[in-house]
């Protein structure tokens, strides 16, 4: 079998993407495109919740809220959120076996754009609550298919390249969806709105991209799911698949990896930007200033993640993917307690450690998503993802409450050391599994393997 090497060639496997991935039976360009665009504006459109409750915090209700509660807040929305995406992570996997990944897929970007759509019209801490639960609920469904559709259109050969491809997408949208809601507040400022109108005028941009992205999505996905109706297994076994996946030590692990990897990126996201934000609120700065000073460190960290993208594919795709997690896991760990050397974020001298940060935030992300890409048997995917999700919002859940608490009370880098130290015991767990249930390595470096023993083999006889 030949195989092309040119945007789009075909083979009896597959078509093969961009000369490098080799995408399943049936996916075809239109899909990964649209997947694409879902990839670049799904995770940034996630971070913006923290700068706008923050800037929320500084504006609508800089008279009743004090600096000092700024964490603890921010611990406390995130806690209601990451109660919303436990008790729906499940279900939005079994519906996508069910019915397919594009309905659920655009309903969730719907209910984001109408999260934020509600955010800047909040009264009070209450209403904002409500507003972020509903955000919650799109963003449950679009993180959760984010997740399972990247994992189903690649082959097994070429995952590590496709997630390496996905992250970079991923961490570019984080990137350009921040440097835009900067540059909103700038041109609404220069229109001659105040800082609330300002806020509404950013955020209700950001409505008009979810919904585009629904449509996307809800038109240019792969209708289905990637097995055939009779193939699927009922609602009742789908549920429990999850959980009775995790009998294998290296879902396990992956589930593990995923609660402090999803908690790397949502400390990094609410907490760089608050600390941000307090600092400059307590230099003097008004909200929109340190709205700006704020979203320039976390773009900072996000640029570093994004550039070390190729390093962490490389990692996975070279090596045992469990091996591969370990030494990603420990780049995390160094990464978020070099945190702990930080006196004031907006000092240029600190931005050395928020790069160091945005490599551990990545290198913990590739860690957990190829090794269950790697490990989730096709035919209950969407439920092992959906399960990997809810791990992953039980570690948010546990690491906001308490490191918004230590915020306030300690340190601000506390949330960062603790995340951290969290990576660390991650890290031996992977080493454990290595050694006694490695698993596969990718079929490239298996080949190769293969035809070095070949040859060594030769040259003794």
């Amino acid at each position: 079998m030949a195989e092309g090497t040119r945007h789009g060639a075909k083979s009896e496997s597959g078509i093969k993407l961009f000369g490098l991935v080799w995408l399943v039976p049936g996916v075809t360009n239109l899909h990964v495109v649209s997947l694409m665009w879902a990839a670049l504006v799904s995770i940034g459109l996630l971070t913006i919740i923290s700068i706008a409750t923050n800037y929320i915090l500084t504006t609508n209700f800089k008279d009743i809220v004090a600096v000092g509660d700024y964490g603890k807040i921010n611990g406390d929305l995130t806690f209601w959120t990451e109660v919303t995406l436990i008790l729906l992570f499940s279900a939005v996997g079994v519906m996508a076996d069910r019915i397919g990944r594009r309905p659920v897929f655009a309903f969730g970007l719907m209910g984001m754009g109408l999260g934020y759509l509600f955010y800047p019209l909040a009264g009070s801490l209450g209403e904002l609550t409500v507003y972020r639960v509903i955000y919650a609920v799109g963003l449950a469904a679009t993180t959760g298919m984010l997740g399972t559709v990247v994992q189903d259109y690649p082959q097994e050969k070429s995952r590590g390249k496709m997630i390496a491809i996905f992250g970079l997408l991923n961490g570019l949208g984080v990137i350009l969806m921040n440097v835009l809601f900067r540059y909103l507040l700038n041109l609404a400022e220069g229109w001659g709105f105040d800082e609330t109108g300002a806020g509404k005028f950013a955020l209700w941009v950001i409505v008009s991209i979810c919904f585009v992205s629904a449509g996307v999505v809800g038109l240019g996905l792969k209708p289905g799911t990637p097995v055939r109706h009779e193939d699927r297994s009922d609602l009742r076994t789908l549920i429990r698949a999850g959980f009775l996946q995790a009998k294998n030590p290296r879902i396990a692990l992956a589930y593990s990896s995923a609660f402090v990897a999803r908690s790397d990126l949502v400390i990094l996201g609410t907490f760089s930007v608050t600390w941000g934000t307090v600092a400059g609120v307590s230099q003097g700065l008004s909200g929109m200033e340190s709205a700006r000073a704020a979203l320039l460190i976390f773009i900072t960290a996000q640029t570093a993640a994004l550039f070390w993208v190729p390093v962490a594919g490389f990692i996975m795709d070279r090596l045992n993917r469990v091996t591969g997690a370990a030494i990603l896991l420990a780049f995390a760990a160094i990464g978020y307690t070099s945190t702990i050397f930080v006196d004031n974020p907006l000092d240029p001298s600190a931005m050395k450690f928020f790069v160091l940060l945005g490599i551990g935030q990545m290198s913990a992300f590739f860690a957990a998503t190829v090794l269950i890409g790697q490990e989730a048997p096709v035919a209950e995917r969407g439920s092992v993802v959906g399960m990997f999700n809810v791990v992953g919002a039980i570690g948010i859940l546990i690491s906001t409450v308490i490191g918004g608490r230590l915020f306030d009370a300690v340190a601000p880098s506390a949330p960062f050391v603790m995340i951290g130290i969290f990576n660390s015991i991650i890290c031996l767990a992977a080493i454990v599994v290595r050694i006694k249930s490695p698993g596969p390595i990718p079929d490239n470096l298996g080949n190769r393997l293969s035809v070095l023993k070949a040859r060594f083999k030769a040259d003794e006889t």
